[in-house]
């Protein structure tokens, strides 16, 4: 058995982005930046406020992300979908996602008797909203 969850890659703004999902997503974050880890003596002084591991904790989901990863820059691949029963909050989370950011998809009706919409984050990361009706 696995578990995936979303690791994002960033250029000095790990710590910027994983707060602004907080405030979008709410959770716990726990961050661990360069200079307070096992290996800030191995790092160049002017990364020691990079976040070397950062997780954002809702529920059963974690968003991780790291100033450290090399991929930065690189065309995103990975499109972030979340799903929800709950309109209000889906719309809620969706404009907050979108602040600073591009709506490419207004959240609609779709042709699934739900709700769709997407959008590129500030920080250049794609996400999805999917709203499904409440189960019978």
């Amino acid at each position: 058995m696995f578990t995936l969850h979303p690791y994002l890659g960033f250029n000095g703004q790990a710590r910027e982005a994983l707060e602004f999902y907080r405030s979008c997503l709410g959770g716990t974050l726990d961050l661990m930046p360069v200079a307070d880890s096992p290996v800030a003596a191995q790092i160049p002084a002017h990364m020691q406020d990079y976040i070397l591991h950062g997780s954002l904790t809702i529920g059963p989901l974690t968003l991780s992300a790291s100033d450290m990863t090399e991929d930065v820059g690189r065309t995103h691949s990975v499109t972030l979908a979340l799903t929800s029963h709950d309109p209000a909050q889906a719309r809620q989370v969706f404009d907050a996602l979108a602040q600073g950011g591009t709506v490419t998809h207004p959240l609609s009706p779709s042709f699934w008797n739900g709700t769709f919409g997407q959008l590129t984050d500030r920080y250049g990361h794609h996400w999805m909203m999917n709203v499904l009706p409440q189960p019978q």
